[in-house]
């Protein structure tokens, strides 16, 4: 009877961004998916979204576009003014903020919500918010003109701890096109764990999709937990046959904005030192299988800004249904252990 009761739940997920195998039997199911249904939801996501990708390039300079149909990401260094940077840059280390942490492996994820009282507090934030290039590549690789989710977010990594982060294994984050953007605050060197990316690996090829099928065949009941959930994990192994080359690792200076298609196989590798990484993260993702590129009621301004502390509200007030990974962890400064 549950099951029964919950049925048309799970059907009209399959028109949403809804990716996990485990949790929606009809997203996962393996008669379904051996006839098309998972691979027909991939086809028309990556569809919609290059179709909304062609109506904004508004403010995107060539060489950006170019970079990213090509790669999956574009990399800017020195992104803001050396003095902008600079006063962005220690007035977010001088100030204590109230933190949320998780923890996965040997890593802590801490985040720090950029809304209302942040932007009255960090003034400068607003340099990198507001500016034209960020904006275009935000709305561009995330195929939406929305306002993504701001926060800064350190990531503290005890190399000692013989705890894998599962964010070391290549994987893409979700069946459908959508965006990340890291904007560093310090440099991240190859001993820290810097961001990687398999270029190339945002494109729906043959090769890319026979795999999305193939593995939807087997993903529900995967040993690996987070493939069950629809982020798809993938072996270096694996990317000659899909005609894709190793990952590229990106260790870079400080004031580096790298943006870029999550749906692409990336992952953050494996730091081999104690380390903290800085960065202002934002991140966008809407319902794949909407045609338009705007009207998004959470983008407007006055909500836009207050999304965040709202959503940790309400998954604090109902975590034993929906689970609560950030966790509230004081006051701290951002690169406190």
């Amino acid at each position: 009877m549950p099951s029964m009761l919950a049925a048309p739940w799970w059907l009209a997920q399959l028109a949403t961004g809804a990716k996990s195998f485990r949790d929606n039997p009809i997203i996962g199911s393996r008669r379904l998916n051996a006839r098309g249904l998972h691979r027909t939801r991939v086809q028309i996501a990556h569809q919609l979204a290059w179709s909304r990708r062609a109506r904004l390039t508004a403010g995107l300079p060539d060489e950006d576009r170019a970079a990213f149909d090509r790669d999956g990401f574009v990399i800017v260094r020195d992104f803001l003014p050396p003095l902008a940077f600079a006063a962005l840059r220690e007035a977010v280390l001088a100030q204590r903020f109230a933190t949320r942490e998780m923890r996965q492996g040997n890593t802590i994820t801490r985040r720090i919500a950029i809304g209302p009282s942040f932007l009255q507090a960090i003034p400068q934030a607003e340099a990198l918010l507001r500016d034209v290039r960020f904006r275009a590549l935000c709305h561009y690789v995330g195929s939406f003109r929305s306002e993504p989710l701001h926060y800064v977010q350190t990531i503290l990594t005890d190399s000692g701890v013989p705890d894998p982060d599962p964010q070391t294994n290549l994987h893409a984050d979700t069946f459908h096109p959508t965006v990340k953007a890291w904007f560093f605050l310090n440099d991240v060197e190859e001993a820290d764990g810097p961001f990687s990316y398999v270029p190339g690996s945002h494109r729906l090829t043959p090769a890319r999709l026979d795999w999305e099928q193939a593995r939807s065949l087997t993903a529900r009941t995967s040993d690996d937990f987070l493939s069950a959930r629809g982020s798809l994990r993938v072996s270096p192994e694996e990317l000659p046959g899909l005609g894709l080359p190793p990952a590229q690792r990106f260790p870079v200076p400080a004031n580096t904005l790298v943006v870029a298609d999550t749906c692409g196989f990336h992952a953050r590798v494996a730091a081999t030192r104690p380390s903290r990484r800085l960065e202002l993260w934002s991140f966008s993702r809407r319902n794949p299988f909407v045609p338009w590129t705007g009207a998004d009621l959470l983008s407007v301004p006055g909500i836009a800004e207050r999304r965040i502390d709202a959503m940790w509200r309400i998954r604090d007030r109902f975590q034993n249904w929906t689970g609560q990974p950030w966790q509230p962890a004081g006051d701290k400064l951002v690169l406190d252990d």
